[in-house]
């Protein structure tokens, strides 16, 4: 099914490509039914989030409208304020449309406590109207552990060294819809250098671990509503993110190793070996549906 996305948004060209079906105008009947995502951006190069979402969600069979959330207590210092301007929304705008699913990013402020991030308030009030207003959230990375610590005061620690790499993943109720097609092992990209432990999850009711990696930890967290998820890594991730994050940080950080499971021979000039697209897909098309 084709996708409605923001008229001129950059990553428009690049989907269409790769022969991802972009819908310039819907008819009323279309509009209708469309599935609403809102995307909240806190990503600091916002053109590379949008496409690597936008293209997991176009495996959806659904009609998809996207578009994309910004918070007015922060600028942003690498995406222009033309395209923040164009191409996002603020909450007050969002909140006037029916919202079927929204999708929390990560964010680069993990050393930072929760409370001294500028926008958390802010961030805060989006949380609060999402669970009262939109029928199912995508938390991910620094967003899945401010979301557990929003509501459920579940605390984050800090790593010995970036946790980095491809890890395999178990899901632990592979009978969930979730889960659909999924093997009994899959591969989460994991780039952050802070962690949220299973024994503080297990103390809350309302919270169970629905997959977890021997390595990494705590994978993915579903609130009992069955509403909210919490996703600790970057399923989203294209192939060479990681590749990416390692040569920029090779040299300045003494906490980063070669990513775990990612190049082939372990060797970075014979590039990365991708194994973790296809459940990328799955997940994503499994919560569409479960969104609609």
């Amino acid at each position: 099914m084709p996708l409605r996305l923001p008229d001129g948004l950059p990553a428009i060209d690049i989907l269409k490509r790769e022969n991802i079906n972009i819908e310039d105008m819907l008819t009323k009947e279309e509009d209708k039914r469309a599935i609403r995502i809102v995307i909240l951006n806190l990503m600091p190069f916002k053109s590379t989030t949008e496409t690597d979402f936008i293209r997991l969600l176009s495996n959806s069979p659904l009609l998809l409208d996207i578009s994309f959330l910004k918070l007015k207590s922060h600028t942003s210092k690498h995406t222009p304020e033309e395209h923040m301007n164009h191409f996002y929304h603020t909450l007050e705008e969002v909140s006037k449309e029916k919202i079927d699913g929204l999708i929390v990013t990560g964010a680069p402020v993990e050393d930072l406590p929760f409370e001294e991030v500028d926008y958390w308030k802010e961030l805060q009030e989006i949380f609060n109207w999402a669970r009262e207003h939109v029928r199912s959230t995508l938390y991910i990375c620094w967003a899945a552990q401010a979301g557990l610590y929003h509501f459920y005061d579940i605390p984050k620690y800090p790593l010995p060294k970036k946790m980095f790499g491809i890890f395999p993943t178990i899901p632990l109720k592979p009978e969930l819809s979730l889960f659909r097609g999924f093997d009994d092992v899959f591969r989460m990209p994991q780039s952050r250098h802070t962690e949220v432990r299973r024994e503080d999850i297990e103390r809350v009711d309302d919270l169970e671990i629905i997959a977890e990696s021997e390595e990494s930890g705590v994978s993915i967290v579903r609130s009992r509503s069955k509403r909210e998820f919490f996703i600790t890594g970057h399923l989203e991730y294209a192939p060479n993110t990681l590749d990416t994050e390692y040569r920029r940080d090779l040299g300045k950080r003494d906490d980063v190793e070669l990513p775990k499971y990612y190049y082939r021979e372990d060797n970075p000039e014979k590039g990365p070996l991708v194994t973790w697209r296809a459940h990328a897909n799955l997940l994503f098309t499994n919560w569409v549906m479960g969104v609609r």
